[in-house]
């Protein structure tokens, strides 16, 4: 018969990593979304010229791209040596003081509703299984075989900024002249609309206020930049 306690796996926590990942994907594409949809409109706002929109969008998506990703990949690469000190840290407590780390690890389990006796035994099986795995997640609730990676989240933040940023390019540079800002604009608050609904149900919250939040912002966005593109427009600048 198969022991139970040598087959299970914690899917909670590689549902939560997934979450994490889709939340930050849609944030990533929504970027995308605002700051290329500004920045063309504004541009319109200015000029009619298509070569000049393009450049300008193009220039403004592989900016915000690279920016986002260079930041994932600073704030992760800090956040995977933070772990990876926390984890070495909890290595040489385990070495050098293992009883004071099980009473540690007994009182965790006590304190999350097992008895005291209980709680003392499952801390000595933990110990015995795998000592630093229980201590890092019960304790620190990171897994020393999966540190966050950098590279992930930098490739997951420029791919999603870019697909959210080549909405707006393509719909203001593929219609007609006389089309590209109601094109632009309702293509622009159909698709924030559909990511305030997804981070909303990402998160398990009310979807109604995200997708207004999320519309609004856009909207002032777009309604800013290209109020000040007329005015520089019409002044020559």
């Amino acid at each position: 018969m198969t022991d139970e306690t040598d087959t299970y796996q914690p899917h909670h926590q590689d549902l939560g990593s997934r979450l994490n990942w889709l939340r930050a994907g849609v944030l990533g594409a929504n970027d995308g979304i605002v700051s290329t949809a500004g920045l063309v409109v504004g541009v319109a706002g200015a000029t009619d010229s298509r070569t000049t929109l393009l450049t300008a969008g193009l220039a403004g998506l592989l900016a915000g791209s690279l920016s986002m990703a260079a930041g994932e990949y600073v704030s992760v690469s800090t956040q995977r040596d933070s772990e990876k000190a926390a984890v070495e840290l909890e290595k040489k407590e385990l070495s050098e003081q293992p009883e004071e780390e099980l009473a540690e690890l007994a009182q965790i389990l006590q304190n999350s509703g097992l008895t005291a006796d209980v709680a003392r035994q499952a801390a000595h099986q933990l110990t015995e299984r795998d000592a630093l795995r229980a201590h890092t997640s019960m304790e620190l609730n990171i897994d020393p075989d999966q540190l966050a990676n950098p590279w992930h989240a930098a490739w997951a933040s420029f791919i999603a900024f870019t697909v959210g940023a080549l909405l707006p390019l393509l719909a203001i540079i593929l219609p007609p002249q006389s089309w590209r800002l109601p094109v632009t604009v309702v293509s622009v608050l159909l698709a924030l609309a559909c990511t305030g609904w997804g981070s909303a149900r990402l998160g398990a919250a009310p979807p109604g206020p995200a997708v207004v939040r999320t519309m609004a912002g856009g909207a002032l966005a777009m309604g800013v930049t290209y109020l000040v593109g007329t005015l520089l427009g019409a002044t020559g600048a």
